[in-house]
């Protein structure tokens, strides 16, 4: 069941699955965390298990609509935490960390490499592809159940245009550009623009109001305002009375 506090929920992009997964004890913090992500209207990007000055168990989330705020990770980690102390699937002290997937994203979603085509991206293949298991280049789109990718650093003998399956690969990440910068600022303001409006406290665009036609102001110098100024000199007419 939806959190309905979450506001408009897609559900056919929230319960999209995920095509790029964690092996191990990720996985099994995975099984724990996705439904009570789903719950709330969530979906699981990323898990990443870090040994390096003690233990942290980072999970990394968005709304379907791939937005996440500061509230959205303190209402997703005082709602998993105590999930994940009951369940206990890991055998030691941790430290939990909620975050959103950044621009430099992880991609893990058909959705993903879908949304993102025509920018730079890193892919480490969990299986080699001709021989190799890391490329960079351009994504070029999805073919079936492949990423198309136009690669950046394909050697004169090798093709630049290759498909790599998607449940074959490890990790798919952007790579931070310009560009991608550029157009998370675009998507950030329109969806700060959206939720004001939403709630009521930002005027509609422009182009939604309803304007009056300007009036035009009414001469003061015409023939007809002259021969009334000289009829009221001569007493002809009442200047008061507007004859």
């Amino acid at each position: 069941m939806t959190d309905l506090t979450a506001g408009y929920v897609d559900i056919e992009l929230l319960a999209e699955p995920r095509l790029v997964v964690e092996p191990g004890v990720a996985a099994r913090v995975s099984a724990i965390a996705t439904p009570v992500l789903q719950g709330m209207g969530y979906r699981l990007v990323r898990i990443k298990i870090s040994g390096e000055a003690g233990c942290t168990v980072q999970i990394m989330a968005e709304r379907p609509d791939g937005s996440m705020h500061i509230e959205d990770c303190e209402a997703i980690s005082r709602a998993l935490s105590p999930v994940l102390d009951v369940a206990d699937p890991i055998d030691r002290a941790y430290r939990l960390e909620i975050s959103s997937p950044g621009i430099d994203r992880p991609l893990v979603r058909r959705s993903d490499f879908e949304r993102f085509s025509g920018h730079l991206v890193k892919i480490e293949m969990a299986v080699a592809h001709q021989g190799r298991k890391r490329f960079r280049g351009t994504l070029a789109g999805v073919e079936g159940s492949a990423v198309r990718l136009h690669r950046d650093d394909a050697k004169a003998d090798e093709e630049s245009d290759i498909l790599l399956l998607m449940e074959a690969i490890a990790e798919a990440r952007l790579v931070l550009t310009d560009e991608l910068i550029a157009e998370s600022m675009r998507r950030g303001k329109a969806a700060e623009r959206e939720l004001k409006r939403s709630l009521g406290i930002e005027p509609p665009h422009a182009n939604d109001r309803k304007t009056r036609p300007a009036k035009k102001p009414v001469p003061k110098n015409t023939k007809q305002h002259r021969l009334a100024a000289a009829r009221a000199r001569r007493g002809e007419i009442d200047p008061d009375r507007g004859d």
